[in-house]
């Protein structure tokens, strides 16, 4: 993606919602697929790619172990969630991360269940609960332990994929972490993409990088020949730098998951990512 195509969100010290604002439950608005063209001209659209992308350039070229700032307000995550004075909007905020851990019917898991807890994310520095400072601790310590769970639960559970397109998909399960930890090996030294389907140079790098810990996951639940059961992440391997991985994973992201009406018709939208078409500045 080229540079100009970036739309990070404002800072959420600006994007704070006024004391005043009414809050609303999330509702689905994507009901057909000519309701895709009101998804991609959204509000939400934009402040959700925004914030994607916005992470993506905060973990440029920085391993796991960064020493990362993290703001009063993200540290009380934990113990608080939500500060008080911001009640209101934990009805709200809260309909993201119950649709982050799957269907508890189906038993399944895909793309759409880690969009909403990127939403979910974007919705707590939308309230001001996280800054953009946080943005590499957003990704290196909350999604992180995030995907540590979700795949503890795939183990488990041997939960289904929703909507996996098989070999030809990226992953059964995720996508996110493939754009950050590419966006993590930007100008790495020595690692090129080419050493991910290496299994010594995976080994001896998961620990400090996303995409190669997704690498050693879907090895350890898949088997036989890595071309035959991951082909996409195979022709990746002969993409020549990183930085060219990371701009088509971002336009493959955008084609296969958020231009996707079995995607998004789950999708649900409140005040704070509103479905009405995104206002120009």
């Amino acid at each position: 993606m080229a540079e100009g195509e970036r739309q990070p969100p404002p800072d959420s010290s600006e994007d704070a919602p006024p004391a005043t604002q009414n809050f609303i439950i999330p509702k689905k608005e994507i009901h057909t697929v000519p309701d895709m063209g009101k998804w991609k001209r959204s509000q939400a659209y934009a402040d959700y790619i925004g914030f994607i992308l916005t992470l993506n350039e905060g973990v440029k070229g920085k391993k796991l172990t960064f020493e990362y700032k993290v703001s009063e307000e993200a540290e009380n995550l934990v113990a608080t969630v939500v500060p008080t004075h911001l009640a209101a909007a934990v009805p709200e905020v809260a309909v993201y991360l119950k649709e982050s851990v799957g269907n508890s019917t189906r038993i399944d898991y895909g793309t759409g269940h880690e969009a909403a807890f990127a939403a979910f994310l974007c919705c707590l520095c939308k309230i001001g609960v996280l800054r953009v400072d946080d943005q590499v601790a957003i990704v290196f310590k909350v999604f992180n332990r995030y995907l540590e769970v979700m795949r503890k639960l795939q183990k488990t559970y041997r939960m289904e994929p929703a909507g996996s397109q098989g070999v030809w998909g990226l992953d059964d399960f995720q996508f996110l972490p493939f754009i950050w930890g590419s966006s993590q090996l930007i100008d790495h030294p020595y690692l090129e993409p080419r050493h991910f389907v290496d299994e010594k140079a995976v080994n001896e790098n998961h620990k400090d990088y996303m995409f190669l810990e997704c690498i050693l996951f879907i090895t350890e639940m898949k088997t036989g020949p890595f071309a035959e059961h991951s082909n996409q992440l195979w022709n990746i391997s002969a993409v020549p730098s990183w930085s060219k991985v990371n701009q088509g994973l971002i336009r493959m992201y955008k084609a296969e998951c958020l231009e996707k009406f079995p995607v998004i018709q789950h999708f649900k939208f409140g005040s704070l990512l509103p479905i009405h078409p995104v206002t120009s500045c």
